[in-house]
């Protein structure tokens, strides 16, 4: 499938690229001129110049200034009142054109300074605004002592929207916010008789391009009296200083794209005025102001306006600051608790699996999943388990992402669509880099219907240019696959939550060490006294077997039967003993003895070892499946001791079959090599597989099957001093399998 992009791509992208802010000519309600601020000569003009002062802009370029007005306003001086730091425009004063310029009224001055350049703006003093004329102080200031008053931002919007009507007298004055796609509804509207109102409804993205939206962002407020007025060029179109056209971002004057007047005019709307709320540095929303016919607001009113928007941006940012502390409180809060029920309990796991409803309020989700190497745990509403592994191998593959977060599974997790039927939205934290574990939460698909101001389809015109919206009636969409969106905050505090459970693991890893310590120096002290004990019972018991021989042979026929047979007993008791010392000896010798690695032959053990024990099952029915076995870096005395206990036990536990069948396999893995060894015997329960591999532990009478109990005991021993691991799997009657792993590389010694 082609991913070109099509025309109507193309012409959004045209449209996102054009450059607003270096249009090349103002608005006619006012001229423009460029000045060298050390010769306070003139640069550029605005080729309405002449309708003001009766000369062409050419005529105008490298004149100086004080040429141009009547004498008593020194702009020297009146620029002194210029703050530095100021970007935009700053009235410095009001002036009259030299004595021939056909204009002669009063114009006001405004001036900013950008690009090294010094920017005035000229535009009539007394000019028809609002309804409202005269000082607006009295009206701000009741307007701000209203607003402790409101309740919520929505309230704060509506108070902001009904004095902005009553200062300007536009027939339409909305609010409305952006959401994290740019998106903006409308949250408070005042409009006269004859106007549609657009309360409740949204506008898309796509109506405001990045950088108009990065202009409302930095220029706090824009004004267009009349969208049919026709632009005034700037002469010349490139500035002499820098070779660019003008970059006119803060020009109060600062023409607009012709998209947006087409816009405007489709809306039913000749004057407009925006005014940005400002949050934190972001765009959170704008005033809008419209006006079925051209409308002129002089700039006292514009400052009136700006200045109430800057209090209701301050007053917004107040409110979201304060939520947002409550809101971390909150989380924090719960973590504190999370960080304490992992403290006391021997795992994360069990930590998280006890404060259920902590876990789910902490990310405001519906459902959870605590993933380990050894487990999958599942808390509320959630996938099945065999989705949530599936979901964790996605998220393994995915690198050294430590959070993977989306509102919409089925687009950003389209590899498991069976997911996208379950849940809307998914959190994850990988807890280990290493290992695959992760905390994941789950939130539920949020059906939900958005009113739109008109269909939010773009089209585009015969030329390939975009064109705006003809309709602006209500259009409804279901929108569907989305759930809430995980906000920044909660975000944070899952990292910092993922930090704090490192810092619990690496503490009770700590403990464990230690224990580990403690335990190794026990186990010396236990195998030495081990090895002293064995030692030292070898040659009583040797004795004691000895004698019992030799008194039967020198005193035999003068003993009773019953005496003989209490003999025979000792005799017997002294060889068991013996060979069970001698067993001793051998485990406590395997945590003394060092490690001897090489290649070893697993096959070649196997056949010597089943020659070797021929004769504990001559005479018997085994079928023998040896597959071919790979060979294993380990030391092959040790390994020799492992296979051989288990082939004995093996033909030991199978001798009332006919037939007895042993098989011996082994399966490659990635990092590790298995061997196994499986029987049709007798076979145990799994409720007593623990016990297995302890010393002198066994699950069947020794009146039936002889043995020490140490054979599966030093299988364990020899097989974890090769950093491997054992196992068993049995069924009563039915035979076990017995399997140890070796590390495919060479183990620690």
């Amino acid at each position: 499938m082609s991913n070109a992009p099509t025309p109507l791509d193309q012409a959004i992208e045209r449209c996102a690229e054009e450059p607003i802010q270096v249009p090349g000519s103002i608005q006619p309600q006012g001229f423009l001129l460029v000045l060298d601020e050390t010769a306070l000569e003139v640069l550029q003009a605005s080729e309405n110049v002449e309708q003001w002062l009766g000369l062409r802009a050419s005529a105008v370029l490298g004149m100086p200034f004080r040429a141009l007005v009547r004498e008593g306003f020194e702009l020297r001086d009146q620029l002194a009142q210029l703050p530095e730091a100021q970007a935009f425009p700053f009235h410095i004063g009001d002036l009259h054109l030299r004595q021939d310029a056909p204009c002669q009224g009063l114009l006001r001055v405004l001036a900013h300074r950008h690009e090294q350049l010094l920017i005035l703006e000229f535009e009539p003093s007394q000019r028809r605004s609002g309804p409202l004329q005269g000082d607006y102080y009295p009206l701000v200031r009741a307007f701000v002592g209203t607003l402790h008053q409101a309740n919520s931002i929505e309230e704060l919007l509506q108070h902001s929207v009904e004095q902005i009507k009553r200062i300007t007298g536009f027939g339409r004055v909305k609010a409305y916010s952006f959401d994290s796609e740019g998106n903006g509804t409308v949250l408070s509207e005042l409009a006269d008789p004859g106007y549609p109102s657009y309360l409740g409804l949204c506008f898309p993205a796509s109506d405001i391009p990045r950088q108009a939206r990065e202009l409302y962002r930095v220029n706090r407020i824009r004004l267009i009296e009349d969208a049919n007025y026709q632009p005034s060029p700037l002469h010349p179109t490139l500035n002499p200083r820098t070779g660019r056209p003008l970059d006119m971002s803060f020009a109060t004057l600062r023409s607009v794209s012709p998209v947006h007047l087409q816009y405007m005019r489709n809306m039913g709307t000749l004057a407009s005025m925006s005014l940005s709320i400002v949050v934190d540095d972001r765009l959170w929303g704008l005033i809008s102001c419209h006006h079925a016919q051209p409308r002129a607001v002089d700039f006292q009113t514009r400052t009136a306006c700006e200045l109430l928007a800057s209090v209701l941006s301050l007053q917004i940012e107040s409110r979201e600051s304060h939520d947002s502390t409550r809101t971390l409180l909150a989380l924090r809060e719960r973590i504190v608790r999370m960080l304490a029920s992992m403290a006391d309990h021997d795992s994360v796991s069990a930590g998280l699996l006890d404060l259920p409803e902590v876990l789910l309020a902490f990310a405001g989700a519906s459902g959870a999943a605590i993933i380990s190497a050894e487990r999958c745990d599942l808390i509320g509403d959630t996938p099945s388990q065999a989705q949530v592994t599936a979901l964790v191998h996605w998220l393994s593959r995915r690198g050294d992402e430590l959070v993977f977060h989306t509102d919409n599974v089925g687009r950003d997790i389209d590899e498991l669509p069976e997911l996208a039927d379950q849940v809307g939205g998914v959190l994850a934290v990988a807890i280990s880099q290493i290992h695959s574990h992760y905390l994941v939460w789950f939130r539920p698909e949020q059906v939900r219907r958005v009113n739109w101001a008109g269909r939010p389809d773009k089209a585009i015109s015969p030329l390939g240019q975009l064109s705006p919206r003809h309709s602006f009636a209500r259009w409804q969409e279901v929108v569907r696959g989305f759930s809430l969106p995980w906000s920044p905050m909660i975000l944070d505090a899952v990292l910092e939550l993922r930090s704090a459970v490192l810092g619990i693991v690496l503490r009770k890893a700590e403990e464990l060490a230690q224990l580990a310590g403690e335990l190794k120096r026990s186990n010396k002290e236990l195998e030495a006294f081990s090895y002293s004990v064995s030692h030292d019972l070898r040659a009583p018991l040797r004795h004691i077997a000895g004698y019992s021989e030799l008194l039967g042979e020198i005193e035999g026929e003068h003993l009773s039967e019953r005496g003989r047979r209490f003999l025979t007993h000792i005799g017997e008791a002294a060889h068991f003993a013996g060979s069970l010392v001698d067993n001793l000896l051998n485990f406590s010798q395997m945590g003394r003895s060092a490690l001897r690695l090489s290649d070893v032959d697993l096959n070649a053990l196997v056949d010597s070892i089943r020659v070797e024990l021929e004769p504990d099952y001559q005479g018997r029915e085994v079928i023998w499946e040896v597959a071919p076995l790979p060979k294993v870096i380990a030391d092959p005395a040790f390994i020799n001791m492992v296979l051989h206990n288990l082939l004995s036990n093996a033909i030991k536990y199978s001798r009332d079959r006919a037939p007895a069948r042993i098989e011996v396999g082994a399966v490659q893995h990635e990092r590790e090599t298995e061997v196994y060894v499986r029987d049709n015997g007798v076979g145990f329960d799994m409720t007593y597989a623990n016990k297995l591999f302890g010393v002198f532990q066994r699950l069947h009478r020794m009146e039936d099957f002889e043995g020490t109990g140490i054979g599966l005991a030093s299988v364990r021993r020899i097989i974890e001093r090769h950093d491997g691991r054992v196992w068993a799997d049995g069924q009563p009657g039915q035979g076990a399998s017995f399997h140890f792993v070796l590390p495919r590389f060479q183990a620690h010694s």
